[in-house]
């Protein structure tokens, strides 16, 4: 049986990124999105990315331009984009060309047509990240710590490597685990303290939880 993944995501201080990867993680995410209290710029994305070069290191964005993942590969830090806008097959595809960087696409979810919709990025990225869908009056894409039915993937077979995301947290990973058997999971405001300032004890519970080892 494979290793679990676990991606701690929106991590924002040395300590943190160090705590994560002591407890286990296997990815760490850095948010580049200043309408975030997780947001990096590219400066401190590099310096935190250098603490954390032998996991994964995952650039999250939202409808990014050329520009901007231009400026974010030069940082030299990343391992991986995470598409987490409307962004479409096609645009993912290109950016996954032009970049040469694996792409994760954050699928938003609420019904299982949802999910069954995300067959139409098969070719177009290397991840799927089942999240749950925020409402459509949020400024924020995701990381407010909501949850969708995960019965709903209950014995899929998704059409591409896939993670769990959305509303997990150290009291409820294991039941998450449970129902869906993801591969990979990934929170973020579950081990915070307050939206962007993220927990070392948390980060700690939640790898322990999940069966970091």
């Amino acid at each position: 049986m494979s290793r679990l993944a676990i991606k701690i995501c929106g991590l924002s201080t040395p300590d943190t990124v160090g705590a994560a990867i002591r407890a286990g993680a296997s990815h760490v995410g850095f948010v580049s999105f200043p309408k975030s209290p997780r947001h990096v710029a590219p400066g401190q994305m590099r310096a935190l990315a250098a603490i954390a070069s032998h996991v994964d290191r995952v650039g999250v964005v939202v409808d990014p331009d050329d520009e901007l993942l231009t400026e974010l590969v030069a940082t030299g830090g990343l391992t991986a984009f995470q598409l987490h806008g409307k962004e479409t097959p096609a645009r993912a595809a290109a950016i996954r060309q032009r970049f040469g960087l694996p792409v994760w696409k954050a699928i938003s979810v609420k019904t299982a047509a949802d999910i069954a919709a995300s067959c139409a990025y098969a070719g177009a990225v290397d991840m799927l990240l089942f999240d749950a869908k925020t409402p459509d009056c949020a400024a924020l894409p995701g990381g407010m710590g909501l949850r969708f039915d995960w019965t709903l993937l209950h014995g899929i077979r998704p059409v591409l490597p896939w993670g769990l995301s959305g509303g997990l947290g150290p009291d409820n990973v294991a039941e998450a685990l449970t129902l869906t058997g993801a591969p990979l999971i990934d929170v973020s405001s579950g081990v915070e303290s307050a939206p962007g300032i993220k927990a070392v004890d948390k980060i700690i519970a939640f790898c322990e939880a999940a069966g970091a080892s």
